[in-house]
């Protein structure tokens, strides 16, 4: 597939040199009169200055000539400016209007397309020029070679008035297949490498990022990680599945029904992997101080691993109800939870910590598709006294600065304490029950401005 089309042409013409040649000897002839009439001119001046009475005054009559052709020079060039009329006016008699693909006060949006095209010459060029003909602009562009043929990508902007349909069709009749387009925003305005650098940044420093990354790499997806499947199960590409092995033994498989996945996009992933499990597990070192009323001083930080015991203990200082409506099932199996869901590689876990040393409180963010669920639990001896909306609120600050724009909790319908923990985020909640299971899922996008920084000291309530 090329990238490229050269159109040559062959070289001028006889006559056009002839009248080339004409044309720059009629030119030299008029420059020539032109210096001959100036030194004329000034000749005289200068007889009328120095042997006539009235030298002066014709120097002060010529100074105020010049000063006014200037003057109405520049009114008439600001009057009449040059260069093509502006959007929307018409051109004077026998010139072209000039406008670019898409006006400057025309409301356009942004598109992504993805199609498949055979790998033969022209097969680009003619996508792009079926582009241009409905006044998309294309912003970016990216390659994915396929073994017979390739995935082009785009970046586009596209006059609103423009519809899905339109532009599939479009894209169809210049020889795409499997195409695919879905609105973007302006994030997206970044080039391919940018993006995976950033990408890579974020999973360096936080080991609960990977998840996050590979959504944000190949949009919306389902993320599992299976423990000793990486040696058993070939890696690879298989359309709409992604397998990327971990240096451990684990397996991490990606699943998009809507789009298939491509050898490029399978080298990306095996690289932030690959970066991940060669840095192992870390958590950033964050914290925050929290005001109790009553004058006990807590600490908000990231859990880690190395807290498992504190959370056990923690875990028997609770009551089994308190237990039961946290983990949904046996109190007994609550003990096992905690290696999960202490591993940053699934999600963000937040503790509260007394003066003591004491785990008082655990808050946890757990990435599921393209939200992600959210689970309190409060040492009996501590409820009440607002530390659950405390990190309700920091929980949902953290998804946001994901990108994440959407939290859920499951839990009992009897939950009360939770259900109105979840009204005071301040966002849009939708309720689905079933089997007396109940799900609560906010919409943090419209409650961003009331959110907190995550690692803002907060007061006592």
């Amino acid at each position: 597939m090329d990238d490229l089309t050269v159109t040559t042409t062959t070289g001028p013409s006889r006559a056009q040199r002839r009248a080339v040649r004409t044309h720059r000897w009629r030119r030299e002839t008029v420059e020539l009169a032109a210096v001959f009439l100036a030194v004329a001119t000034a000749d005289l001046v200068a007889n009328v200055v120095v042997h006539g009475h009235d030298g002066p005054v014709v120097l002060v009559v010529s100074a105020v000539a010049l000063f006014a052709t200037a003057v109405f020079h520049g009114w008439w060039a600001h009057r009449r400016p040059h260069g093509p009329p502006a959007p929307g006016t018409h051109a004077p008699p026998g010139e072209e209007p000039v406008s670019g693909p898409l006006d400057g006060l025309e409301a356009t949006v942004l598109w992504r397309v993805r199609t498949t095209v055979e790998d033969s010459p022209g097969s680009l060029a003619r996508v792009c020029t079926a582009l241009a003909g409905l006044r998309v602009n294309i912003i970016s562009m990216q390659s994915h070679p396929l073994p017979s043929g390739a995935v082009d990508e785009f970046f586009v902007r596209a006059p609103e008035a423009l519809d899905r349909a339109e532009l599939t069709r479009a894209v169809a009749a210049a020889g795409g297949h499997d195409i695919w387009t879905d609105r973007a925003d302006a994030h997206e305005l970044v080039d391919a490498p940018t993006h995976v650098l950033a990408l890579a940044t974020r999973t360096a420093l936080d080991a609960a990022e990977l998840p996050v990354a590979l959504r944000q790499l190949f949009g919306r997806c389902t993320i599992r990680q299976y423990p000793d499947r990486g040696r058993s199960t070939p890696a690879g590409v298989d359309g709409h599945v992604m397998r990327l092995p971990v240096p451990g033994g684990d397996l991490v498989e990606l699943t998009r029904p809507h789009l298939p996945f491509t050898p490029t996009e399978f080298a990306r992933g095996q690289a932030l992997v690959e970066l991940d499990s060669l840095l192992g597990p870390r958590v950033p070192k964050v914290e925050a101080r929290l005001a109790r009323s009553a004058g006990a001083d807590l600490t908000v930080r990231r859990a880690e691993p190395a807290d498992r015991q504190a959370a056990l203990e923690m875990h028997h200082r609770c009551s089994p109800e308190t237990l039961r409506k946290r983990y949904h099932g046996p109190v007994g199996d609550a003990d096992r939870y905690l290696h999960h869901l202490l591993d940053p590689r699934h999600g963000q876990t937040l503790a509260v910590e007394a003066a003591d040393g004491r785990i008082v409180a655990l808050a946890h963010l757990m990435w599921d598709d393209e939200g992600a669920e959210v689970a309190l639990l409060v040492e009996d001896a501590w409820q009440r006294q607002g530390l659950g909306v405390d990190l309700l609120r920091r929980m949902a600050a953290l998804a946001l600065e994901s990108q994440v724009q959407t939290v859920y909790a499951v839990t009992h319908s009897s939950n009360t304490g939770l259900i109105s923990t979840m009204r005071k985020l301040s966002a849009p909640l939708d309720y689905q029950v079933e089997d007396g299971t109940l799900v609560i899922t906010a919409h943090l996008a419209e409650a961003a401005d009331k959110l907190p920084t995550p690692w803002t000291t907060r007061p006592g309530r």
